[in-house]
């Protein structure tokens, strides 16, 4: 017999015409003979390594948060594979192929190298999606074990934010109509799905119309002023004394961390600060609580700093500006993508909220839940993450009243915001009353920015704070 090629799994590749092989039957039952001779397996599909793919940014390596999948699953393309951590975000990778989940290459909190192999897939060797160097040798599998691992259900098409959003409610797409292109779910077709199911009332869109006041006797009853003053608890932890020193390697969001900050030392920092008066804008806030609340939107003070920042930023844009490393180019940002810093269990994040300059303070309210939500859930991703171009850190909500906050590279600004607290101050007639005061610290890049614009941007942005209806002759 004159065997001209063999495919084989062994290191074994091509065997030409001049070897020439004389096999008798007994030699076929060789104990390789699985490897030599693929039969069933070219019938049942072949194995692909779905690589993690590049995911900006420069990342090169993520940790694995968690799987959606497991060994012997079938999966669809657009399905959600796995969640990773990298220093910047959490991302969400998607299936390129159907197929079934042969093997997984991590463990929860393993890190991952782009480029390597994530998962093994086998698709159906009919489709010929896989590429060449994607495809790996299988052993043999039976045709029974084949048919009971068949992709069941429909194919279905959704990001994966919309997937997740899903997963989070317990619906399934296959019971979702798609009302986007190629019958794609959209983040819509969830909810409106979900209010039929629960009856809830959702949030409306932008151009729903404007809910009137609630007349005096249907207001909410407002929460007694006089609280008990909150106590800082401990937070319980088991106390654990091994004698031993801990070594652990700084990853996720502490890596980024030390990136930026090593960068923001290089900055000649400038500090201003400020006492400003929110008496009236903490009894605005009480007023249009109720109404943000009847919308599906919680209403901190937060969207009112921000918006005043913004209306702040249009007067001086060289805040709103980022400096090239070699000093030499300004580049004055049209957006106003202001970031606001969380405290998470994963560290200090800073998402922002994009296109401050277009946005009504209910906008940017509706966008903070958002971020809060994401954040506490360590689920926010790169756009939210990536892009700020002026930050607020609202410090207070911990405690504190001053505070030396730090640059963020390429940002040239900041602030700090402190905690409010009632004190005595005195009116224009000498008289004494109770004010909400809070204090404000800036900094800014001593390189581009004076003390003067500095202190004149913020005397512009306490003037909008501090009177919160004068924000209505500059709002557009």
């Amino acid at each position: 017999v004159c065997i001209h090629r063999v495919r084989s799994c062994s290191s074994i590749r091509v065997i030409k015409s001049k070897y020439v092989c004389v096999f008798d039957k007994s030699a076929l039952k060789f104990s390789h003979q699985q490897r030599l001779f693929r039969t069933s397996a070219v019938s049942c599909g072949q194995i692909v390594q779905f690589k993690l793919s590049d995911i900006g940014e420069g990342i090169t390596e993520v940790t694995v948060k968690e799987w959606y999948i497991k060994e012997g699953d079938s999966v669809s393309q657009f399905d959600s594979i796995c969640e990773v951590q990298s220093d910047k975000a959490s991302v969400t990778i998607t299936s390129r192929y159907d197929g079934i989940i042969r093997k997984l290459h991590y463990s929860i909190d393993d890190i991952a190298f782009v480029g390597k192999p994530l998962v093994d897939i086998e698709i159906d060797a009919a489709k010929g999606v896989a590429s060449e160097e994607d495809v790996v040798e299988t052993p043999p599998m039976s045709h029974e074990e084949h048919t009971h691992q068949e992709i069941k259900g429909h194919k279905t098409l959704a990001t994966p934010a919309v997937r997740r959003l899903a997963m989070e409610n317990n619906i399934k797409l296959s019971e979702v109509v798609g009302t986007g292109k190629d019958n794609r779910i959209l983040k819509e077709d969830i909810l409106n799905y979900l209010a039929k199911q629960t009856g809830a009332i959702l949030p409306p869109s932008p151009k729903a119309e404007i809910v009137p006041p609630l007349p005096k006797s249907e207001t909410v009853p407002a929460v007694p002023k006089d609280k008990a003053r909150k106590i800082p608890v401990p937070v319980s932890r088991p106390i654990v004394f091994s004698g031993k020193d801990k070594t652990e390697p700084v990853t996720g969001f502490q890596k980024a961390m030390v990136k930026t900050m090593s960068a923001a030392l290089k900055i000649p920092h400038f500090g201003y600060c400020d006492e400003i008066d929110l008496t009236q804008l903490v009894q605005l806030r009480e007023e249009l609580k109720p109404l943000a609340e009847i919308r599906g939107v919680k209403l901190s003070f937060m969207p009112f700093f921000i918006k005043a920042a913004s209306l702040g930023l249009l007067q001086y844009p060289i805040l709103n500006a980022s400096l090239d490393e070699n000093c030499q180019n300004v580049t004055y940002k049209a957006s106003h993508n202001i970031g606001v810093a969380m405290d998470t269990e994963q560290g200090l994040i800073v998402p922002n909220v994009k296109n401050v300059q277009v946005c009504s303070v209910f906008d940017i309210a509706s966008e903070l839940n958002r971020l809060q939500s994401l954040g506490s859930a360590g689920q926010l991703g790169t756009s939210d993450l990536t892009g700020g171009t002026f930050t607020l850190s609202n410090i207070g909500t911990i405690g504190g009243t001053y505070a030396k906050p730090v640059i963020l590279p390429p940002e040239v600004a900041i602030g700090a915001l402190g905690k409010i607290q009632i004190v005595p101050r005195f009116n224009g007639k000498g008289e004494v009353f109770k004010a909400q005061i809070m204090n404000v610290s800036w900094s800014a890049d001593h390189r581009i920015i004076d003390g003067a614009t500095m202190a004149r941007f913020s005397n512009l942005w306490k003037s909008y704070v501090e009177n919160p209806a004068s924000m209505l002759l500059d709002l557009k």
